[in-house]
């Protein structure tokens, strides 16, 4: 269906030099194809990954709570809980670590499969300037410690809190770029807001864009619309995937205490988004938007 609970996901704790944390795998058992969120739990002082860079995916994290630093090539700068930080693809070295109050927060990204050929037996793989070997153990293991500068006076455009962030605000909705306004060149972050009995926006379905939703306060329902329409209970902790070309439109809508939920997907240029109840559709890539008089492809056509 693509909906779990990050209560109901299995925990691991990885702990190798330096680093260490205790993770949570959330897209994957909520359906994500191949896009996924992870939630990163942080007690004082510990830090998940090494500084690292990805050469395809752009990652954005949300602070759910607590406060801590972030690593920046060689800078370091404080976060802390509501903040939305965009670290982008072939840009800088980034990590995190938690402060004294522990930190907490939920990782957005794309799933990296080199292109690349490993021979097993022979224990080497190859790229397209040549072969290197495959080597026992793990590569964290030759990090040299990182040491933690002071944290800069201004933080960089990059990381940007809910707070700072003016909202959308249309009937009982309030809805917030945070993606956009971090500067996020390949994927987008919204926060939404949504009054009791308010839907988080128009139902629709995406042709070639990915979605991952968690609900972070109050509670409500998600709704598919179709042939045969469903409804889902949702609350704090809820998390929703709506992989591409599912044809099934979808929307969230607030129950009596309000929802508020982080809404991630990819911006892919050539997604068309379909809305059954206006009968439009968008097309992304020419920032055309059009009514769709029937769908029946068959009609108008001749047949002999």
């Amino acid at each position: 269906m693509g909906i779990t609970h990050w209560d109901d996901v299995q925990k691991w704790r990885n702990e190798r030099g330096q680093m260490a944390g205790t993770w949570s795998n959330l897209g994957s058992p909520a359906g994500s194809y191949r896009y996924g969120v992870a939630r990163i739990e942080l007690a004082p002082g510990e830090m998940p990954t090494p500084a690292h860079v990805h050469g395809e995916a752009e990652e954005i994290f949300y602070v759910l709570s607590g406060s801590g630093l972030t690593w920046m090539d060689e800078k370091a700068y404080e976060i802390r809980e509501g903040d939305c930080i965009v670290y982008k693809n072939w840009h800088e070295a980034h990590t995190i670590c938690a402060s004294d109050d522990g930190l907490d927060v939920l990782a957005f990204g794309g799933r990296e499969y080199l292109p690349i050929g490993e021979l097993p037996r022979g224990r080497s793989a190859w790229s397209i300037t040549g072969y290197f070997e495959v080597q026992d153990g793990h590569p964290w293991d030759r990090e040299p410690e990182l040491v933690w500068p002071d944290p800069e006076p201004e933080r960089p455009p990059t990381i940007v809190n809910v707070d700072e962030v003016e909202p959308i605000v249309r009937g009982g909705r309030r809805r917030r770029g945070l993606g956009e306004a971090a500067g996020a060149r390949w994927t987008g972050m919204r926060h939404i807001e949504c009054d009791a009995g308010t839907l988080t926006g128009p139902p629709h379905v995406h042709s070639a864009e990915e979605e991952i939703f968690v609900v972070l306060e109050g509670e409500g329902t998600l709704e598919l619309y179709g042939d045969a329409s469903e409804t889902y209970p949702v609350r704090k902790g809820s998390v929703v995937a709506r992989p591409p070309g599912t044809g099934v439109p979808h929307a969230f809508r607030a129950g009596e205490p309000g929802l508020t939920v982080l809404a991630w997907g990819t911006r892919e240029p050539n997604d068309i988004c379909w809305y059954p109840r206006s009968r439009k559709m968008f097309w992304r890539g020419a920032g055309v938007i059009g009514r769709i008089e029937t769908l029946d492809y068959w009609e108008g056509e001749e047949l002999e």
